[in-house]
């Protein structure tokens, strides 16, 4: 099966994959996706985080765990990543996956109109390693948004436009996740002085 080519591909796959199902084990999205490609994995979170979804005690956690695994791993080891069983074991309920899905497919049909391949140097080689290391922050930080209900949206609207970007090889988009991560970290910063 070969990688997904824009948001709505990799959100049908997914849907695909676990109709019919209560539960969804995050494995079988993982094989959904694929891995070796870091650009879903980043959209899948992504989406997730900012679905209700996100409001499930554990979510945001876990979310910062898998994100913390295959980044680390792709700085390290470069493409391909390795989760262990527990991860791969954890499920969601399947009915709040497929509602936040079929919110996100007309907001995906817009994005996916708009992306295409521009300064691609910034999503792949030495580019793809500064996004792993802005992902590795983000995903440091996510259990600590866990106390705040639905404050992993926003790291969640970053991992997302990261995916994309990776999945697009939009490196326009990329920078301006990087604008809006480091803005975001800003005034956190400045907040908290």
């Amino acid at each position: 099966m070969s990688d997904p080519a824009n948001l709505q591909q990799v959100l049908d796959r997914i849907v695909r994959t676990t109709t019919e199902q209560p539960w969804v084990r995050l494995g079988t999205i993982m094989d959904t996706v694929g891995s070796r490609s870091f650009g879903p994995v980043l959209v899948i979170v992504g989406v997730l985080l900012m679905s209700p979804i996100s409001g499930i005690p554990g979510v945001p956690t876990l979310s910062g765990l898998l994100i913390l695994f295959v980044s680390a791993q792709m700085l390290v080891l470069g493409p391909g990543y390795w989760l262990p069983g527990w991860m791969m074991n954890r499920t969601l309920p399947a009915e709040k996956l497929h509602r936040g899905i079929r919110f996100l497919l007309p907001a995906a049909r817009f994005i996916d109109a708009r992306l295409h391949p521009r300064l691609v140097p910034v999503v792949r080689g030495p580019g793809s390693y500064l996004i792993s290391a802005v992902c590795v922050v983000i995903a440091a930080f996510m259990p600590l948004m866990e106390v705040i209900p639905f404050s992993a949206s926003a790291a969640g609207f970053a991992l997302a436009v990261f995916g994309l970007a990776m999945i697009s090889l939009d490196g326009l988009l990329a920078l301006l996740g990087l604008v809006f991560t480091f803005t975001v970290a800003g005034l956190i910063v400045i907040n908290f002085l």
